[in-house]
């Protein structure tokens, strides 16, 4: 990425991204290559394909054609440092391939105990029957996560902020402590994207997204990327190509099409959460707010070290009652849907138990929890909306 263009707002950076010449041919935005077979002049053409690097260029459908392409170089020229990314058909497939390229049987891995729940099950799942053992990490350990690397240890992934409990972890001290002993580092960036957390330029080797969230945007796409350092990409790409991922051209376009107003959604939804997380710190009903930019929030000075604003995606707990109280208040809001998944323009409601997947460390709450997606709507109509769902979890508590 030129100088130039890493000097660029995000705005302007999100429009221009992938839209190469060759590839747009004119048109605006660039047009879906649906394709399986590839077609050559000769045998010899064939041949020669087979033996060069197909990255960015037209060999099979599963290698990818421009449309996937990019998106892929759109996100690579988000994250400063990067060689490449590699998409997939979700952010989970993503975090598994991610995964697989840095891990082998007799290895070791460190999860952060907040991490997304498919991503600790594929880690004491597969991954224990491909003989890799997993360790989970207090989130909050920082430059103590020195003292846990053993000598299998070959990578540690994070959540940052956590998708259900929200601690910002100290990624510039876990980065320093994973290099000095040559260990991998992968993030879950899908809170932040690299407009909120560059993650690449923060000592990341691997920067996962679930771009189903906030760069498709409209809860219509199941999509995911991983975005690699220059030493780490080959073994990435390799991985990915033996397990035969690849993400349908329909959806990468998809994927282009919301990047391209990616910030200025980012901002509405970050104002419009942070605006109802302080009123919900108000209500006597919420026990607390988990918010990063709270002060009350685990690991809020990392925040404002490292983040670049808000994102949409928070939790609060309740202060006192019990399940049916919190379904009361679920159940009745009108502008919330129930569902999971977030980062689109609707706004989103459901109850979440992280005491129920923790094994390093012990989650209390004064109540049970619920986490917001917050959408597009006006923050002052979903902020009435709640306050007619407290007032129900009031009466049923």
């Amino acid at each position: 990425m030129s100088g130039s263009r890493e000097r660029q707002g995000d705005g302007t950076r999100v429009v221009g991204a992938g839209r190469r010449p060759e590839w747009t041919q004119g048109i605006v935005n660039p047009p879906v290559w649906r394709a399986s077979t590839i077609l050559y002049d000769s045998v010899g053409d064939l041949r020669a394909a087979g033996g060069r690097d197909t990255h960015h260029r037209l060999f099979y459908g599963r290698r990818g054609t421009p449309t996937q392409w990019s998106l892929a170089d759109a996100l690579t020229q988000l994250e400063p440092g990067a060689e490449a990314t590699f998409l997939y058909p979700s952010g989970v497939a993503a975090v598994s391939a991610a995964l697989l390229s840095v891990l082998s049987p007799g290895d070791e891995l460190l999860l952060a105990d907040n991490v997304y729940d498919p991503t600790r099950s594929f880690a004491t799942g597969f991954l224990k029957r491909f003989g890799v053992s997993t360790r989970f990490y207090d989130p909050m350990i920082g430059a103590g996560i020195a003292e846990l690397i053993g000598e299998n240890t070959r990578a540690i992934f994070l959540e940052s902020p956590g998708s259900l409990t929200f601690e910002v972890q100290d990624l510039p001290a876990i980065t320093a402590a994973a290099r000095a002993r040559g260990v991998t580092t992968l993030l879950d960036n899908t809170w932040a994207t690299p407009l909120l957390f560059p993650a690449l330029e923060k000592g990341i080797d691997l920067s996962i997204l679930a771009c189903t969230k906030y760069v498709v945007g409209h809860s219509d796409v199941m999509l995911g990327s991983v975005t690699a350092t220059p030493s780490h990409w080959e073994k990435l790409r390799d991985t990915s190509f033996a397990l035969g991922q690849t993400a349908s051209p329909d959806d990468a376009w998809l994927g282009s099409r919301g990047l391209r107003t990616m910030a200025v959604r980012l901002r509405q939804h970050g104002s419009s959460a942070l605006k109802i997380a302080r009123w919900l710190e108000t209500r006597p009903e919420v026990a607390r707010v988990m918010h990063p930019a709270l002060p009350g929030c685990p690991g809020h000075d990392n925040f404002l070290r490292d983040f670049k604003g808000p994102a949409g995606l928070f939790a609060f707990i309740l202060n006192g009652g019990g399940e049916a109280a919190r379904a009361a208040l679920i159940d009745g809001l009108e502008l919330f849907g129930i569902g999971y998944s977030w980062g689109g323009f609707e706004s989103l409601a459901i109850p979440i138990d992280p005491e129920r997947i923790r094994t390093a460390t012990r989650w209390r709450a004064e109540g049970p929890a619920i986490r917001l997606q917050i959408g597009l709507e006006d923050p002052d109509d979903l902020i009435a909306d709640l306050a007619a769902g407290l007032d129900r979890f009031g009466a049923a508590r």
